[in-house]
């Protein structure tokens, strides 16, 4: 995870800017949890303001990153974490889980230094994509992967609500479902470089290439612009996934 974000992540800070209607989400499943242990904790995005807030995070690309008011920082990793049992209130984990060594064990971490919550911000891997896949299908296989399911969530964290989180259509997070409504922006390689998956991508051109000819021609508005062209948000199959 450190090599691919020391690799991708230098235009985190502006791109994967948090958005405060999915802030707003993550901070109600904090309930009155106080302390905060942020894991896999980037540039700092949604680490909740008004709490006292640890951060844990093993890019070094990505520390530097984190403005000057932001959260203390620990380099470490998910899978051992340096804190003793129920040291903080609840933990966090945003769009991080599927890049941990060891889900399993990593989730089970986060459980452990936290005496009341966790709250996992991630995607449900039996989600059916939408229309990006048709350009970049290895986006869907990639995920499906890597990202854990709700059932897993569940095997490691015990007794766990599920939460819908619909995706804005003007999401100043840029992660990978962020655009939905405006797919001209998966042409710029500054907004691919900050997103994953798409990182990830052996040969990104043809897919590229392909949008653009279709935004040009029409053609993507005709396939796809009725269904969501006049939505304020969409479920993407992202998911806020609490302990109770």
């Amino acid at each position: 995870m450190a090599e691919l974000y020391d690799r991708i992540g230098l235009g985190y800070r502006d791109l994967r800017r948090p958005d405060p209607r999915i802030a707003a989400a993550i901070l109600d499943g904090f309930g009155s949890a106080s302390t905060v242990l942020n894991v896999g904790a980037g540039a700092g995005s949604y680490e909740p303001a008004g709490r006292p807030v640890v951060a844990v995070e093993p890019s070094m690309t990505m520390i530097r990153q984190r403005g000057r008011n932001a959260a203390p920082v620990v380099r470490g990793t998910a899978v051992d974490l340096p804190f003793r049992d129920a040291s903080f209130d609840a933990s966090l984990a945003i769009l991080t889980v599927h890049h941990w060594s060891d889900r399993g064990r990593g989730l089970r971490e986060l459980a452990r230094v936290a005496g009341s919550r966790v709250v996992v911000f991630t995607w449900d891997p039996s989600h059916a994509g939408f229309w990006l896949t048709e350009y970049f299908p290895e986006t869907l296989e990639i995920d499906r992967l890597i990202f854990p399911s709700m059932a897993e969530f569940e095997r490691e964290l015990g007794s766990i609500t599920v939460s819908q989180v619909p995706v804005p259509h003007d999401c100043t997070d840029g992660f990978l479902g962020a655009y939905w409504r405006r797919p001209a922006a998966y042409l710029d390689v500054r907004v691919r470089s900050a997103i994953s998956t798409l990182a990830k991508l052996a040969d990104v051109d043809k897919g590229v290439e392909r949008l653009r000819e279709d935004l040009a021609s029409g053609e993507w508005y005709r396939r796809f612009g009725g269904d969501v062209l006049y939505r304020s948000t969409l479920d993407l199959g992202y998911r806020l996934v609490v302990t109770t």
